[in-house]
Parts: C-alpha cells; sequence; structure tokens
C-alpha cells in the first residue's frame, strides 16, 4: 500500500467501510462524518484501526484514532502513517 494517492487511499478506505460496516459507498465521501452520519461506534472504529494495520502493514496507535471523526481524517492519518519509514 506504499505510494499510493490521497485518492487512492480513500477508495481503500470507502471499500474497507463498505466491507466491514456493509455500507453504501454513495454515503462514504470525505466530509463524511463516520460517528454521526454511518452511526459507527468505539468498537467499529478498532475493526476499522486492525483493517487498516492490515493494509498498511503498520502499527496504528489507538490514540491517534481519537481525534478522527472524518473520512478525510482516516485518510489523512493513514497518508502520513504510509509516509513514516
Amino acid at each position: 500500500m506504499k505510494d499510493l494517492t490521497r485518492d487512492e487511499i480513500f477508495v481503500q478506505i470507502q471499500q474497507a467501510l463498505v466491507e466491514l460496516f456493509e455500507l453504501e459507498a454513495d454515503d462514504i465521501k470525505l466530509e463524511t462524518n463516520l460517528y454521526k452520519e454511518l452511526d459507527l461506534d468505539s468498537l467499529d472504529a478498532v475493526d476499522l484501526v486492525v483493517h487498516l494495520q492490515k493494509l498498511t502493514g503498520k502499527k496504528i496507535q489507538p490514540e491517534e484514532f481519537k481525534l478522527v471523526r472524518t473520512v478525510e481524517d482516516v485518510v489523512d492519518s493513514v497518508e502520513t502513517l504510509l509516509k513514516e519509514k
């Protein structure tokens, strides 16, 4: 998953949300709030983190994910992770 563009990262996250939580891809946009609009809870967030760790091959610290509210926040987090050595 190295050297992905922001758009490619978004698509990966969108697919993960569709697969994990049976959401409609059309409902998932960058500005979509994970908790208010997609109705995810903290356990869902953990599932998403585990899935993203598998995709990126990197360890995601739970505290990094506490500030995440929107799909764009997730994209930003993954993009930052992928840039780290």
